[in-house]
């Protein structure tokens, strides 16, 4: 069956979808994107993602393409028509097509909306089976991070430096302090050498992982002790524990880091407990856990 996208009110063959080469985003990197995770037809965190969505186009002067419960069908009609019950939902807005000029549009245009669907596994049972490498890397992304921009060229060189080392992800750190930011495309956690569970605060710096904020939620929620407290490569190299969170990745422990291994390289009691906190999340509402 031919992958369905849906473009401005069309839905079509993703192999005939089509942008303008005017439209902004592919001119200037314009626009907004987000990605939801589809769990057996259920979206997982859906109100935290389209609230930093609204949020992101509000900080670029945009507004939503549609309503929110209009947005809610498209999403649902895309994954329907491509058959896709557990998978990842991109959507990206974009300031539209116009004469290409660095400033807005004089006369605004109609913002363009694109809606594409991928299958991905369902969420893992064993998380010893979902550990992964890293790196160290500068942060070289532009100041406003909070901003879930389509401009991703340093998280792309990010990430292939972090492929090129036989890794998975690239955890990036400011150059002038040390001080460790977040995941090229994840949010980033460690345990410390004195056992304190740490991710950065929220600020300009990083972004607001939905993933993130609902590991909060439910951490809090039973009571386990955490610290939004930033912290340094020299922290990180003592680390007991490290892992990262995004709607790709949910809870995926990180054993060795630029070739060494945290704590004993093996999952930490903490990082496992949130794996199985986070998976009760996913599973809420179907009856059954992994």
């Amino acid at each position: 069956m031919s992958k369905i996208a849906y473009v401005n009110g069309a839905y079509l063959p993703q192999r005939h979808a089509s942008v303008n080469v005017e439209d902004r985003g592919y001119q200037f990197g314009d626009g907004i994107y987000e990605v939801v995770h589809l769990y057996r037809g259920r979206f997982i965190d859906e109100d935290r993602h389209l609230d930093r969505l609204e949020r992101s186009l509000r900080e670029i002067h945009l507004s939503m393409p549609m309503p929110r419960a209009a947005l809610r069908m498209v999403l649902m009609e895309v994954a329907r028509r491509n058959r896709v019950t557990d998978g990842l939902l991109y959507m990206q807005v974009t300031r539209g097509v116009a004469r290409r000029d660095h400033a807005f549009p004089k006369t605004p245009v109609p913002v363009s909306l694109v809606v594409t669907v991928r299958h991905i596994p369902p969420y893992p049972k064993d998380v010893d089976r979902w550990t992964i490498s890293a790196i160290t890397h500068p942060d070289l992304r532009w100041a406003r991070r909070d901003i879930k921009s389509v401009n991703l060229l340093p998280n792309v060189l990010a990430r292939q430096a972090a492929r090129e080392a036989g890794s998975a992800e690239a955890i990036l750190y400011e150059e002038a302090t040390g001080m460790v930011t977040e995941g090229a495309a994840t949010s980033f956690w460690i345990v410390d050498a004195e056992g304190v569970l740490r991710t950065r605060h929220l600020d300009h710096v990083i972004l607001p992982g939905c993933t993130r904020g609902a590991l909060i939620a439910e951490m809090e929620a039973a009571g386990i002790p955490y610290s939004l407290e930033p912290f340094s490569l020299d922290e990180l190299a003592g680390a007991k524990e490290a892992f990262l969170t995004s709607a790709t990745s949910f809870v995926k422990p990180i054993v060795k880091i630029d070739g060494r291994a945290v704590g004993d390289g093996q999952v930490g009691p903490i990082t496992r407990r949130l794996f199985d906190l986070f998976s009760r999340h996913v599973h809420a509402g179907l009856g059954n856990a992994a």
